[in-house]
């Protein structure tokens, strides 16, 4: 994964906005740049499979490793000398602005600082992803965006031979340099309040990390705890996942199945860190990486090589979902019903039951495909195939349709008689009506029987 030696650091171009358009996203998955971090993500999870943090060793006095610890500690003693302003904000403290503000200025710097001579020439390859590390300037906001931009900063000074690609140095950016990322960055939302960024509340695995957990799951794998363990307080910080669900009961209040829904029903229903952490891989992919909300603020190309194909696969065009490096055929969405699919619950893929096969379209999951020469279509998986003779319904007999009615239009229980007449009316004729003389009338003439 290295940079060959051949290739001059100083032709590259320096990393820009590509991704504009969910169609952005598709190229950018099918590019050498996604697969290197994919692969850079993979390689840091197994190095620090059943690993602690804070290892006894610390990095040594020159190492990257420790330089990078040295820079993140100065970044965060600036916001002594930048204080919060005093006056209530809704959204975030505008001095926030002004830490960022010295970033952009001193970014340079600080990175050169790292490297060695021969590797002075990418400092311009590397600073657009430290500066977008520790969030948004100008919104004062911080998410998972960030976090992917310092993890590309760090596979870029991997890229370069910054770190010996050993599972010694893999661990030492994991379990020092990212350890002390994150209590920087945990830092600067203490004093500046940032708000989170895209957050999908409640049903969100976390308003700001997701590495955190990823690779905190992977340091309990092989180990006697069990994610159940989350839900008993308090939690050792010796992992990055139970630090992280120790800074959401810092921040947060009320029940944790409330507020932290997403985690409660990993604790409560996946039922080994295996699990947690073959699903956290499906879930980053789907719901970070696959994201142009979240990735569309990402500097891309020169190291992170941008070179999409001329044409993408038939079910990237698809607006499918891209190829799945993290996990082939995989798809997850945290918000309900589906958000336990990335862990083998809910309607998606069973555990142990292999990579589902990607299905084009828009056809429902439980769909199978048409046999050949039959009826293809949006049929309900319970259909039957209908009779010759189209569209009866299926509690249908067989039988011959009944004859016609009589002619007219009498009522179906008429029994003959007038086709007009009510049903209740009888056959007989109506008797002769009865003539009512008038007051005024004169009398009516005497007959003959009478006079007699």
């Amino acid at each position: 994964m290295p940079v060959p030696p051949s290739l001059n650091l100083s032709e590259l171009e320096p990393p820009t906005l590509k991704i504009r358009t969910d169609e952005d996203v598709e190229l950018w998955k099918h590019t050498r740049g996604f697969r290197d971090y994919a692969h850079f993500v993979r390689r840091l999870n197994d190095a620090v499979t059943g690993q602690h943090c804070r290892p006894t060793e610390l990095p040594a006095a020159q190492s990257t490793a420790a330089k990078l610890v040295a820079l993140l500690q100065e970044l965060a003693r600036w916001t002594d000398d930048i204080p919060p302003l005093p006056t209530p904000q809704r959204f975030g403290n505008l001095a926030f602005r002004d830490w960022g503000r010295r970033l952009e200025e001193r970014a340079d710097s600080l990175v050169a600082g790292i490297l060695t001579d021969d590797l002075k020439d990418a400092v311009p390859l590397l600073t657009p992803y430290l500066v977008t590390s520790f969030g948004s300037f100008v919104r004062i906001d911080y998410g998972t965006g960030h976090e992917l931009s310092f993890a590309l900063f760090l596979l870029c000074l991997s890229l370069v031979g910054a770190f010996q690609p050993t599972p010694e140095a893999d661990r030492e950016i994991v379990l020092v340099v990212f350890q002390e990322y994150l209590d920087t960055v945990w830092k600067l939302h203490d004093v500046y309040k940032l708000e989170p960024a895209g957050s999908h509340g409640v049903w969100g695995l976390d308003d700001y990390h997701f590495l955190s957990y990823l690779w905190g799951s992977a340091q309990l794998y092989n180990t006697d705890s069990v994610p159940s363990d989350v839900l008993r307080k308090p939690l050792p910080d010796s992992n990055l996942y139970f630090q992280s669900i120790n800074r959401i009961h810092k921040a947060k209040q009320g029940p944790f199945h409330e507020h932290s829904s997403q985690l409660h029903a990993i604790a409560a229903q996946v039922p080994h860190w295996g699990k947690v952490n073959s699903g956290m891989f499906k879930m980053y992919d789907a719901e970070v990486l696959s994201k142009r909300v979240v990735v569309q603020h990402l500097p891309l190309g020169g190291l992170v090589a941008w070179d999409p194909p001329d044409t993408l696969p038939v079910h990237a065009q698809l607006a499918t979902s891209g190829p799945r490096s993290f996990s082939p055929g995989a798809s997850t969405n945290i918000l309900p019903p589906a958000r336990m699919q990335g862990f083998g619950r809910g309607s998606g893929s069973r555990p142990g039951s292999g990579a589902s096969t990607p299905r084009l379209g828009t056809a429902a999951p439980w769909a199978t495909p048409a046999p050949p020469g039959g009826p293809g279509g949006t049929a309900a998986p319970w259909a039957t195939p209908a009779p010759a003779g189209g569209t009866a319904a299926p509690w249908a007999a067989s039988r011959a349709m009944p004859p016609p009615p009589p002619p007219g239009t009498g009522a179906p229980w008429a029994a003959g008689g007038d086709a007009n007449a009510a049903p209740w009316a009888s056959a007989r004729s109506m008797p002769p009506p009865t003539v009512i003389p008038r007051r005024d009338a004169p009398p009516a003439p005497e007959t003959d029987s009478a006079a007699s």
